[in-house]
């Protein structure tokens, strides 16, 4: 690790606020120019490192992968300029990860809970109802302050999405967590289950693919953001296809979702939805791609600036970590042009720093 690096380029404190001549000292971030010379200087706009909201360490398509497989996610991730990560549900201990300072920062949200039979194998609790409540408590109590329910799944018996539990359920195991002090996010595919869990005071929406109109004000009213993962949502065709078969009405329900997913986002942020960047990344999705997830945000409408805020100031923010200010960890990206103006630049990073060290 370079002692000290200057940072010569324009510094994006927020979206619209910038400021000239920033160092990282062993490691730390300063605005106050050193006495020795820099070790290196490095030029570009500079961002706070990119958050994926919606990943998965340790998770493959068949459920738990050993560490070599781990580490090569991990590393893909930053590679890609992904330098803080917020499990979404793995089946892996991923502590090990935490320990190591060349990979992103990991906040780890324990395993998906799901219902018995109604999910992807291997990748999660599945359960009974009268167990979510207690299941609930144990993942709150074992992971980094965030619970994984998988709120829908296709349901074989009625040919379609449906609740993965009854709703009054869903609101005691979201009030256990809180009483446990962590935070409940849900897999949501169709309209009905958001209603629920806004019913039950979630903290989190993922994939929101359901959204209605009626959704909208209750998500800015209970302060509640989405992570659209439309990288992950872009594969619902396939799936549609190889369900159509046997489930028809489960097949059109998930092509009419894919249709209007890029709607829905410009609905939600025209409306003053909160939303966040996330690629889903672990099981079919392949990981370093959160460029593909702000591209997608921008495709769907929102403006450069907003983009960057998802996946920047405003997700850090909200996972209560550190984004540029003085003192703040060197954990941060540098871009060939001005993102604000150029979002694609964001694919092809000038440098990456993390915790100091250099790490392209």
């Amino acid at each position: 690790m370079a002692n000290i690096i200057e940072f010569s380029g324009t510094v994006l404190v927020a979206a619209g606020k910038e400021r000239r001549g920033m160092w990282s000292v062993d490691g730390r971030l300063t605005f106050i120019q050193p006495v020795a010379a820099p070790d290196v200087v490095l030029d570009g706009w500079v961002l706070p490192g990119f958050v994926d909201a919606h990943c998965h360490i340790g998770l493959g398509p068949g459920g738990a992968v050993d560490e070599q497989t781990t580490l090569a996610q991990a590393r893909a991730d930053l590679a890609a300029g992904t330098l803080l990560i917020r499990d979404a549900g793995s089946p892996s201990d991923t502590r090990w990860v935490q320990g190591r300072a060349d990979l992103p920062r990991l906040i780890r949200a324990g395993r998906h809970i799901a219902r018995d039979r109604r999910y992807l194998r291997g990748l999660g609790h599945e359960i009974e109802p009268e167990q979510l409540v207690e299941t609930v408590r144990k993942e709150a109590r074992d992971g980094d302050g965030w619970v994984k329910l998988v709120g829908d799944w296709i349901d074989r018996g009625i040919g379609d999405l449906a609740a993965s539990f009854p709703a009054k359920l869903v609101k005691d195991a979201i009030s256990a967590a809180h009483d446990e002090g962590a935070r409940v996010t849900a897999h949501c595919f169709a309209e009905d289950t958001i209603d629920d869990m806004l019913d039950a005071n979630i903290d989190c929406i993922e994939h929101a693919t359901g959204l209605l109109p009626r959704h909208l004000p209750r998500l800015v009213e209970q302060g509640v953001p989405i992570v659209p993962t439309l990288v992950n949502i872009a594969t619902f065709p396939e799936i549609s296809a190889q369900a159509a078969p046997k489930f028809p009405v489960y097949a059109d329900h998930m092509a009419k979702l894919w249709e209007r997913r890029h709607d829905r986002v410009l609905e939600a942020f025209e409306a003053g939805v909160t939303i966040y960047t996330g690629t889903d990344a672990g099981s079919v999705i392949k990981h370093g791609r959160i460029a593909d997830e702000m591209k997608e945000l921008h495709d769907a409408g929102l403006p450069p600036s907003a983009v960057l805020e998802a996946a920047t100031w405003g997700a850090r923010a909200w996972l209560g970590a550190e984004a540029i200010s003085e003192g703040a960890s060197a954990d941060v990206v540098l871009c060939r042009e001005d993102p604000r103006v150029a979002l694609n630049t964001v694919a092809e990073l000038q440098h990456i720093v993390l915790r100091g060290g250099i790490i392209r």
